[in-house]
Order: C-alpha cells, then structure tokens, then sequence
C-alpha cells in the first residue's frame, strides 16, 4: 500500500500536480499575559487631537476679550464730589410744630453739593459723605456713613447705596419773621437710599450720575417769640412749644469721582 502510496505522488509530481499532505490545524493564539480569569483590557482608543483654533476665532476672542476688559487694575480707596439738585419737603409725611407754614416755606426745590470719602473691598464700598443744601428759606447738611454695592461692566458701573447718619440745619432766611432765624433750629436723623453709575475714563477718574431719596426725621427745640416786635402776630406761638416733623429730599446729582 505504501508502494503505491508513493508511486502516486511521483506521478503527481510528474504531471505538476501538487502532492496532497495532510497538514495539521494552527495553534490557537497565546494567552495576553494581562488576561485574568478570561478577561482581557479592552483594545487602545486612539486619541483624536482637537483642532487647532485658526488665526481669525482667536484674532476675535483677543478683540472680545479687550472690549469685556476694564482695564481697571485693584481700588482701594475713592474719593468723589457731586453737584445738583435736592426737592425738599419738611413736612412730607408729617409736621407737629416744625415751623410756621404761614412764614417759612415747607417745600423747596434748589442747589445740593456734596463730597465722599472712603475704601472699596472688590464689589463693596463704605465711607462717610457730607452734603450741603443752602435752599432759600432752609439751610441744611447731612453727614454719614455710606455702604455701597457695584456692579462692573466694563468702563461702566451700576451702584446702589445705603446711608445712615446726622442731619441739621436752620430756616426763616428770607422769612417775613425776622426773629424766626433764630428759633429756627433743628436737627436730627438722616437715612438714604441711592443709585446710580459711573463711566470710568482712565483707571483712576470716573464720571457719572446718581439718584437718592432721604428720610429726615427732624426734631425743634421749643423757643416762645410771641411779642418780640410783632405783637399780636399768633403765629409766632408754634415756636413756643418742642416741634417735630417727618420730612424727605430727592436728589439728581453729577458726580465726579478719583480711585486709587
């Protein structure tokens, strides 16, 4: 059987045939020597390298990003004067003896000038400021402490604030009374509450605009006048008791500030 095994394969061979041979089957594949209990890490992921930005997306960011800018560095400390206009109302939500309406005018409208002084932590302000309103028939001043809250956009910044403090003052200046001025003291407690904004112009002067309302709670030492060369005049008797009164302020101001 071998013979003829063998005698076909020489004839194969002969003709260019192929010699059939049995091959055996290929060995499975090795183990990956970090498999565990059949289980193998799963094949590398090939990262995708992000695009680059082009010229002109960060050209535009640049630009973006200097509008957005201030160009303010740290504030530490401000100071600002202001100029404008104050309605005030003696009697604006109550009067008991203030002063004699007959006489003295319990509503005028006229000049305010004022300055602040103080230190900014970020976002928060807080100082003193002083104001002066020499109106027709009352002279009046405030003077108090002062928190503020800001809010930068930019070269522009909103700001609310909140202030608290003394206010004083005098009236009959161009009363018919001539012995009124002085009776004519009072004083009391002052409370603001105020907003505005500034534009800053460089990184130290800003310029800007503010609204506030006070509520004065007014209070008037008693100081009898009846005769003093007015005889039978009746209306001098309101000075002869302690007067009182409830009164408010709006103000419109332009407002000039430094900030170092």
């Amino acid at each position: 059987m071998r013979a003829w095994s063998l005698a076909l394969s020489s004839l194969l061979v002969l003709v260019g045939l192929p010699a059939y041979a049995q091959t055996s089957p290929p060995p499975p594949p090795a183990a990956s020597p970090l498999s565990a209990g059949g289980l193998a890490p799963p094949p590398a992921v090939e990262a995708t390298p992000p695009p680059s930005a082009t010229p002109a997306s960060t050209e535009q960011n640049l630009e973006r990003a200097d509008r957005e800018d201030s160009g303010r560095g740290l504030e530490f400390v401000w100071l600002n004067g202001e100029v404008g206009v104050m309605h005030l109302g003696l009697a604006t939500f109550s009067q008991d003896h203030l002063v004699d309406a007959k006489n003295v005018k319990t509503t005028e409208t006229g000049l305010v000038a004022g300055a602040g002084l103080g230190f900014r932590l970020v976002f928060l302000t807080f100082g003193a400021r002083f104001r002066y309103a020499p109106l027709p028939d009352v002279k009046l001043w405030t003077l108090g402490a002062e928190a503020g809250l800001h809010a930068p956009f930019g070269a522009l910044e909103l700001n609310g604030s909140l202030g608290l403090g003394y206010v004083s003052g005098s009236f009959g200046g161009s009363s018919t009374l001539p012995s009124v001025t002085s009776v004519g003291k009072m004083a009391g407690f002052d409370a603001r509450l105020g907003g505005g904004l500034d534009y800053y112009l460089t990184n130290m002067f800003s310029a800007g605009v503010n609204l506030s309302a006070d509520l004065m709670l007014l209070k008037r030492s008693s100081k009898c006048v009846t005769g003093a060369g007015l005889p039978g005049d009746v209306h001098n008797a309101t000075y002869c008791v302690d007067g009182s009164s409830t009164g408010g302020a709006l103000s419109a101001t332009a407002v000039f500030g430094l900030h170092f």
